[in-house]
């Protein structure tokens, strides 16, 4: 099947920030604790079409249009659950699976799940200088 221009760009991005040594760094690390997965779209989508995560313990995906979802409804075969439902998981990490994260990693440790004994990372990691740049100097 023929990827689509979005689907090229997002596997660009995820070479680009060496995506594979993550995803490989990421699954020895965290082998077995308890992950819901945030922001679940079309660059999540290319994640899981193009790279095995079942090396992650994934027992959620979280996205803000999940807000009413229906009580069995998954996608890409993970359980939907809205954002304030996370909590009652008890999930020990949200990997935060969207190409700009740092204000999603801020108002969830800041507000969202603060005083929850809940780690929140990218699935992406960028260097300091690049994710200074999308912060402070984007228009």
């Amino acid at each position: 099947m023929q990827k689509t221009e979005n689907e090229i760009t997002n596997l660009e991005y995820l070479e680009k920030y060496n995506f594979s040594k993550r995803l490989a760094k990421l699954q020895k690390k965290l082998h077995g604790k308890r992950i819901v997965v945030y922001g679940v779209g079309q660059f999540f989508k290319t994640i899981y079409e193009n790279y095995d995560l079942s090396g992650l313990n994934i027992i959620g995906v979280s996205d803000n249009r999940f807000v009413n979802h229906e009580p069995d409804e998954e996608f890409l075969g993970y359980k939907t659950y809205a954002l304030h439902e996370i909590t009652d998981l008890n999930p020990e990490y949200i990997i935060i699976a969207t190409k700009f994260y740092m204000n999603i990693i801020e108002d969830f440790y800041y507000k969202t799940f603060k005083n929850k004994n809940i780690k929140i990372i990218p699935f992406v990691k960028k260097d300091f200088f690049t994710l200074f740049k999308e912060v402070f100097m984007s228009d």
